[in-house]
């Protein structure tokens, strides 16, 4: 592989917050080259390009033979477009969450990675929170996950015109729903919805493996939730993930004393999580994979697609 041998050239399109946030780790990485930015706004675009000293445009195709890989973190509406741009000229792709707009739109998607073999990355940031992993590794020696808790609220921000609470917000633990406890046999949802707008969503998800996940998304209340509660035969695993804090309490053993009631102890650990930044940790896994070094848990466009599955099935039983 050639590329082991010199920077990867990234080149990154759409400069709106998340973009930045991308631009911030990107200038951070060594062995990565940022190679030119892209923006439909031409003084922005302008502006970016001059600070890091790269070409800052608002058309991709003039710029993009200079790239080995593409991150595209544009609105929501235009992350097909770019997807089909980029595929042109560019195998390694990241694109942040969803995939596409529609489910129809995705399903093309990821017929076109498949056909040209793309190295599709697709922007589902929890599944490299420090806190996730570490839940996961306990949930693999657990003897036997009953149901896991979900919850995620968020005021809604100004920014976010173009999709309901379930593409914007619940999107991340329906992944990681579907991570954790493996496909889904079938669900039930119910919702608020406010000028056909959905702010508030249940959903209870059946998993083939038998177990259940539970997913609660609101922007209506101000209050940040990041939250994941795991019921166990043999524990519950409380897990905040804006404080990455893992919590397991344990049931060791029931006495019966004379003339006493029933004691339950129960044994209460807090485990360490690392504090790395997921971000971070999700562009390192996605230059990685660039250069051939790719794990299983990246999140591929088959991800992006079974999760905007599970989305449209939401949305229509909400709206019905």
């Amino acid at each position: 592989m050639h590329m082991n041998k010199r920077a990867l050239k990234i080149g990154l399109i759409g400069l709106g917050r998340m973009g930045q946030n991308h631009l911030r780790i990107l200038s951070l990485l060594k062995d990565v080259e940022l190679v030119f930015v892209v923006d439909s706004d031409p003084e922005l675009a302008a502006r970016v390009g001059e600070i890091y000293a790269i070409p800052g445009v608002t058309d991709l195709m003039n710029v993009l033979d200079s790239a080995d890989a593409i991150v595209i973190c544009t609105p929501t509406v235009n992350h097909a477009s770019c997807i089909r741009q980029a595929a042109e000229k560019v195998k390694n792709i990241f694109v942040e969450k969803p995939l596409a707009d529609t489910l129809e739109e995705a399903r093309l998607i990821n017929d076109l990675v498949v056909s040209k073999n793309l190295n599709l990355q697709v922007g589902f940031i929890e599944r490299f929170n420090p806190a996730v992993e570490g839940i996961r590794s306990i949930l693999r020696r657990s003897q036997q996950v009953i149901s896991i808790d979900f919850t995620r609220t968020n005021r809604v921000s100004s920014r976010i015109l173009d999709v309901d609470v379930i593409t914007d917000l619940m999107i991340h633990d329906i992944d990681l729903a579907l991570y954790l406890n493996g496909p889904m046999r079938y669900l039930t949802a119910h919702g608020f919805a406010k000028s056909k707008m959905i702010d508030y969503v249940s959903a209870l998800i059946t998993h083939e493996s038998g177990s259940f996940s539970r997913i609660q998304a609101s922007r209506i209340t101000d209050k940040k939730v990041r939250r994941i509660e795991a019921t166990c035969s043999d524990m519950f695993i409380d897990c905040d993930l804006l404080r990455k804090e893992i919590i397991i309490n344990r049931q060791s053993k029931t006495e019966q004393q004379e003339n006493q009631p029933y004691v339950i102890s129960s044994v209460q650990e807090i485990v360490e999580v690392r504090p790395q930044e997921a971000l971070l940790l999700e562009l390192q896994a996605f230059v990685a994979s660039c250069r051939g070094n790719s794990n299983s848990e990246i999140p591929r466009a088959l991800d992006g697609l079974a999760s905007m599955q599970v989305c449209d099935e939401i949305q229509k039983m909400v709206m019905m």
